[in-house]
């Protein structure tokens, strides 16, 4: 776990320091986010914030291949890592060219493929599912593929979609990874197996890059993480979820049902974690498609209904609707974890306890007074709050 501590802290360390170095870039380049109707930011913000996190994520490989556990850990674990980071690496420089170029929507499509499409290559894919009567199907290279090709494609999106707040993409992934670290290190506890995984390490890598670099990006942010940021961010975490496919294998799982009395959750959560964590910006990313195709419009054209727009206009102040956001993040990610690894049911009052809690905060919070409102003063915004 120590080690696990410093992979954190180096990848925070190194992106917050080269956050300077990529906001400098994006400022030479001309990857700077101008100021539109759709947009909550009133003055133009540099890009390029994927480039600092890019860094913070190869800078704790390196440096977890020097410690003493870590780098006695069997050879796949490091491989499916590099594995994952150049990929990431790929579609990391799609959004570079994005953010300064804009490209249009097919060509930064076509870059994503390409990027899984290695990822693919390099053999971090899916390779069963269980079914719902808990036995496993076993898919073959091209079935494991396309379902990879799926799972990531709708993940970076999904992220892309919903990184429209000072600090809200790099906060909903920062909790996601650390949920997924928590399921993969205590899954290989609970079932007695090498605690060095290539799914805890990514984990704990992600995490500390959108810490090191939510320093800089919340509100009001000085950098915005960019395409460049939201597609490596959604392409490592949903990788990172499949690398449990990889290395745990299904009598593991089983076995960790039987050892922990878990339900059947723990052994679809390698599979549907990516999507019960992102739900949120998924279920964002399905009401805009639905949105705009039913008004005739491109389902990759912007609009500002998104649904931490829609936080704003009830009231929640920029900060707070971010906030909100991480809470259910939070709430669904951790949640589901500790559904699947303990069936008490004092866990389950808790979760529904949290669920009641995220729930008032958000939609009563915006209904109590400010202290603008008790004074009367009718220019008040809901930006310029807590």
């Amino acid at each position: 776990m120590r080690e696990y501590l410093v992979v954190f802290l180096v990848a925070a360390a190194v992106t917050f320091l080269l956050t300077v170095v990529a906001r400098e870039i994006a400022v030479r380049t001309g990857a700077v986010a101008k100021v539109r109707d759709r947009d909550v930011h009133a003055e133009p913000i540099p890009y390029l914030g994927g480039l600092a996190m890019l860094g913070g994520l190869f800078a704790a490989f390196l440096v977890a291949r020097e410690l003493p556990f870590l780098s006695g850990s069997k050879p796949f674990v490091f491989e499916d890592a590099r594995s994952v980071l150049l990929a990431g690496a790929l579609v990391c420089a799609v959004g570079v060219l994005d953010d300064i170029f804009d490209l249009d929507a097919l060509t930064k499509f076509g870059g994503q493929v390409v990027a899984v499409g290695a990822l693919v290559y390099s053999g971090v894919q899916f390779r069963f599912l269980y079914q719902p009567d808990g036995s496993v199907l076993s898919l073959d290279g091209t079935q494991g593929a396309l379902l990879t090709a799926v799972l990531v494609l709708t993940t970076v999106n999904a992220v892309n979609f919903i990184d429209g707040l000072d600090g809200l993409a790099a906060g909903v992934i920062g909790i996601s990874a650390l949920a997924f670290f928590l399921f993969s290190y205590q899954l290989s506890v609970e079932i007695e197996i090498e605690r060095a995984q290539t799914g805890a390490l990514l984990a704990a890598a992600l995490a500390g890059a959108c810490a090191g670099f939510l320093v800089h990006n919340f509100h009001p942010a000085r950098l915005f993480m960019g395409d460049s940021g939201s597609m490596l961010l959604g392409l490592v975490l949903s990788a990172t979820a499949i690398t449990v496919t990889t290395q745990f294998g299904p009598t593991d799982l089983s076995q960790a049902g039987d050892d922990t009395r878990a339900n059947w959750l723990l052994l679809l959560l390698p599979i549907a974690l990516p999507i019960l964590i992102l739900v949120v910006p998924l279920a964002d990313l399905l009401l805009a498609v639905v949105r705009r195709t039913a008004a005739g419009r491109s389902p990759f054209a912007p609009d500002k209904q998104h649904l931490h727009h829609r936080l704003l206009e009830i009231g929640h102040s920029h900060r707070r609707a971010v906030l909100i956001m991480w809470l259910w993040a939070g709430w669904i990610g951790f949640g589901a974890v500790v559904a699947s690894l303990n069936d008490d049911p004092v866990v389950w009052i808790g979760i529904g306890i949290a669920f009641v809690i995220t729930v008032a905060l958000t939609f009563l919070v915006p209904l109590l007074p400010t202290r603008s409102k008790r004074a009367g003063d009718p220019d008040s915004s809901p930006l310029e709050t807590l």
